[in-house]
């Protein structure tokens, strides 16, 4: 064993943790041993023994509470090209040990679904034994499945950016742990595996992780397009099968239930226009193009499968006189295609009917006539022969495999995923205001803007034609919805997302721009939903006034109306927090989702929240199952659609058995929160009380800081390395909202990128303890003790902070810090002061002495890490005090950085 395998070893050792782990431990050991074996293969032995001083160095610090400047040292000076490999090499054991740790998840997964004992919590077995046993019926469950709908959105906001390449060689060393999951290989297909992992490692070690130039929008969509037809598409049929068993074991009623199409997936990729010049008409004609393409390959790839594996004989079995009248139709209609099939299969009508269907397929990606008009008709074929099956004893010679199929088809369509399209509201300002001729249109009243509105909205015919480049690409966007509407169906197209909404009129605006471009549907309506994105404090707070505006507004109820009376309301989490903190922003949300709830129940109307949700505590990140539980009761009813963004993306989707237990744990929270809400607690509205005093106070600190100090954006472009994340390659849009600015035109991403980066974690828990000190103060230790132990919401928000507290570490925070020259000593002491008033508040909440006392696998999971990630931000902060002082430049200096930047962000895995 190598020294990186010895000190997995020890870590895993270190903490008291199952004896179910001890694969985890085998597995860690595999993987640390094969990179040491790598690193000295492709650096020397020499290099591999100065990681481990490095290592050990590190160890001590943590240890002994020495000073980080004693390791800080070890490091500093470093020739630039030594310190990347130093880097590399510890960001690849992260990578692998990230890699051991889900497939343990798979492990654990597999050991629940051995027995039938206990199924694993949060499952669909798990929570649907829990809802029979509170008493929901069959005829109550299937009436939730039918209106029941689950929406991931796979949004461009790459903070862990993992090329396809390497993704693919990921897969390769998932597969061959995963070969031996339950270690029953032989010592020859053991020596198989190992090389198999050999190759991946040592190939992403030779493979840069990074593109030489910024992706585009393309590359994005790419990117987008690996989870959703390597992993996506092979599970969804996977997951009903699942919920079909677990309504078997619910009873014969729920077992006969009818599955609707529960999931559905979106994208932002090519839709997201918001501060991004790169998206636009052109993108989203070319993001559809290229969805469609993608997904009717796979689909053609499988008729084929199906066509061959189908070789039933009439002479042996009938068939269903549809599935015979459908082969003559297509024989007429491609007659070339029928010229090609054999003779001596004209008794195997499903091979016959299916290499017509594929042969359909292609006229379709191409645009021929031939071609199937929509996915309808593509799914009817399927069905077609489904029912044939199961109609003639075929239920086991190919039934299975073709309503595999067909749950991709009705999941997928020809469109693949969702594309939702957003926009600044002040984009579309600027547009109207050349349209309508009007130069103080920005600067009016929101009612006089209504008024106007509903003037262009009776009668679009009288707004003149602008040469305004901004108006012109505003309304292209919407002839681009128009015109290929009909050809990439209505399930093609999310909702349109207005930014920055803060009165009726930006939601309005929307329908008159569709209007004017002449987007309609064949009813003359707007086919889109609108909806009003509200990101910071202040527009959460104003969020019920403007929705209660539109529900007022007759043009708007007649829209709503043509939409089945539904309205999509998208909440910000990143701003929100960016704006005021993570307590402020939490409870914030809170309170908008229980206004809104309440003020659509009594307008009739249908309220779908949409959650902006990011992969960072203070971005909303965590564990959905948990935040859907916390949720308000009422505001889940059924449907859940949230963003997933950048290194969650990989986390939930990356590895197929992963992504089925995301897709589970989700569907079963809406059931749960739907079927069976809490019950009203008489507690609430003190703890109401308690919370809105922590949010307060929290806001009021943090706001003191972060945007009220004027020195404070020096001190954070100084103790941050946010110049490099304003220069990584990794997003196809600006960092910025506006060009140049201070913090409140920076984005949030970037914003929490760029703390935890130095480790500081800032965004995620300042000013929590100033409002946690207070209530505790106000109300007694008992009650809030109290609070954090019975109330889901408070209980999600401290765990989260803890979490934050815990991946933190001030102490190389300081050499960030240091960085400042001046400033460092009154913003360290102040920041520091606060993180310990935090960390100390949060403890004796819970009564612990230790972070993470009650989360063993997380700590462990920490403390696996931090010998590795403490050298990667001592050395950034090297190499960024040497980059600053060159002038900058776009050189060696600052590749280094961006790999610390990615080996930080492999880490500690939760970046932006």
């Amino acid at each position: 064993m190598n020294a990186i395998a010895r000190n997995a070893a020890d870590s895993l050792r270190s903490i008291d943790l199952p004896e179910t782990d001890q694969p985890l431990r085998d597995d860690v050991n595999r993987v640390g041993s094969l990179v040491g074996e790598i690193i000295a293969e492709q650096e020397g032995p020499a290099f591999l023994d100065e990681v481990e001083r490095i290592r050990i160095a590190a160890i001590a610090r943590r240890e002994t509470g020495a000073a980080a400047a004693d390791l800080q040292h070890e490091l500093a000076d470093a020739d630039v090209a030594h310190a990347a490999a130093l880097v590399r090499a510890f960001s690849t054991y992260f990578q692998a040990v990230n890699v051991a740790e889900r497939v343990h998840r798979i492990r654990r997964r597999r050991a629940y679904e051995m027995t039938d004992a206990q199924p694993q919590p949060g499952g669909l077995r798990h929570v649907l034994r829990g809802l029979k046993a509170a008493g929901v019926g069959a005829g109550e469950l299937a009436g939730c499945l039918a209106r029941l709908r689950v929406e991931p959105v796979l949004t461009a906001h790459p903070t862990e950016a993992v090329r396809r390449a390497l993704l693919e060689k990921e897969h390769e060393l998932v597969r061959a742990l995963i070969a031996d999951i339950d270690g029953n290989r032989t010592p020859v297909e053991r020596r198989a595996d190992l090389e198999r992992m050999r190759l991946s490692l040592t190939a992403a070690w030779q493979t840069a992780e990074l593109a030489l130039e910024k992706p585009t929008v393309a590359d994005e969509l790419e990117h987008v397009g690996f989870y959703l037809t390597d992993v996506l598409y092979r599970v969804v049929p996977v997951f009903y099968e699942v919920l079909a068993d677990a309504l078997g074991e619910f009873g014969p009623e729920a077992a006969a239930t009818v599955l609707p199409a529960v999931l559905g997936f979106g994208t932002w990729v090519g839709g997201d226009m918001d501060g991004n010049p790169n998206v636009g008409a052109e993108t989203i004609a070319a993001t559809l193009a290229s969805q469609r393409s993608q997904v009717l390959v796979l689909y053609r790839r499988e008729v084929l499968a199906l066509s061959s594996l189908l070789s039933q004989s009439l002479s042996r079995v009938p068939c269903s006189a549809d599935v015979l009248a459908r082969i003559d139709v297509y024989r007429a209609l491609l007659p070339k295609a029928a010229a090609r099939l054999k003779s001596r299969q004209q008794d195997m009508p499903y091979r016959q009917l299916l290499q017509l269907v594929a042969e359909r397929l292609v006229e379709s990606e191409r645009g021929r006539e031939g071609g199937y008009p929509d996915a309808a008709t593509f799914v009817a074929d399927i069905a077609l022969v489904a029912d044939s099956l199961h109609a003639y004893r075929g239920e086991h010679a190919g039934g299975f495999a073709v309503r595999r199929l067909l749950r991709r088809a009705q999941t997928f369509g020809f469109h693949l995923a969702t594309l939702d399209l957003r926009q600044d509201s002040a984009v579309h300002d600027a547009a109207l205001a050349a349209l309508l001729g009007d130069a103080d249109w920005t600067t009016r009243e929101a009612g006089e803007r209504v008024e106007r509105l509903g003037a262009v909205l009776d009668d679009p015919a009288g707004v003149a034609a602008s040469a305004d480049e901004t108006a012109r690409r505003t309304l292209a966007v919407f002839r681009t919805v128009a015109e290929l509407r009909p050809r990439y169906g209505a399930r093609a197209f999310g909702p349109y997302i207005v930014s920055m909404s803060r009165s009726a009129a930006d939601a309005l605006a929307v329908l008159a721009l569709a209007r004017i471009a002449g987007c309609l549907d064949e009813a003359g309506e707007v086919p889109l939903d609108v909806a009003p994105l509200f990101e910071t404090v202040a527009d959460l707070d104003a969020a019920e006034d403007v929705v209660r505006a539109l529900f007022a507004d007759p043009r708007y109820r007649r829209h709503l109306a043509a939409r089945g009376d539904r309205q999509v309301v998208m909440l910000g989490y990143s701003d929100s927090a960016k704006d005021a903190g993570l307590a402020a922003s939490r409870w914030a949300l809170q309170q908008t989702q229980i206004a809104l709830t309440r003020l659509a129940r009594e307008a009739g109307i249908h309220i779908v929240f949409f959650h902006g949700r990011g992969g960072s505590a203070s971005r909303g990140g965590g564990k959905t199952e948990r935040a859907v539980i916390a949720s308000p009761r009422g505001s889940v009813d059924g449907h859940l659609r949230l963003t997933e963004q950048g290194e969650v993306i990989h986390r939930k989707y990356g590895i197929r058995a992963l992504a089925l237990r995301n897709l589970e744990q989700m569907t079963g929270a809406v059931l749960r929160a739907t079927l069976r809400p809490r019950p009203p607690e008489p507690r609430e509205p003190a703890w109401r009380a308690m919370a809105a005093q922590v949010a307060a106070e929290a806001r009021r600190v943090y706001r003191g800081l972060v945007h009220e100090d004027p020195r404070f954006p020096d001190y954070f472009r100084a103790a941050t390395p946010i110049d490099v994340i304003e220069r990584l390659r990794i997003g196809s849009r600006p960092s910025r909202r506006g060009g140049s600015g201070g913090i409140e035109r920076l984005r949030a991403i970037p914003w929490v990128f760029a703390w935890a980066q130095n480790r500081a974690g800032l965004t995620g828990w300042y000013g929590v303890g100033s409002g946690l000190a207070q209530v505790i103060a106000a109300s007694g230790r008992d009650a809030v003790v109290e609070m954090t132990r019975d109330w889901p919401f408070f209980a999600q928000l401290v765990d989260d902070v803890e979490m934050v507290l815990a991946k933190s570490d001030l102490a190389i925070f300081e050499c960030y810090s240091r960085l400042a020259g001046d400033l460092h000593a009154p913003y360290y002491a102040r920041i520091a002061e606060e993180f310990d008033r935090t960390r100390n508040a949060i403890l004796d909440l819970k009564g612990e002495t230790e972070l993470l006392s009650g989360d063993l696998r997380l700590r462990q999971s920490i403390r696996l890490r931090n010998p590795y990630v403490d050298p990667i931000s001592l050395l950034q902060v090297d190499l960024l005090a040497r980059w600053r002082a060159a002038g900058c430049e776009d050189d060696d200096l600052l590749h280094a950085l961006i790999a610390t930047v990615n080996g930080i962000s492999a880490g500690i895995q939760n970046t932006g």
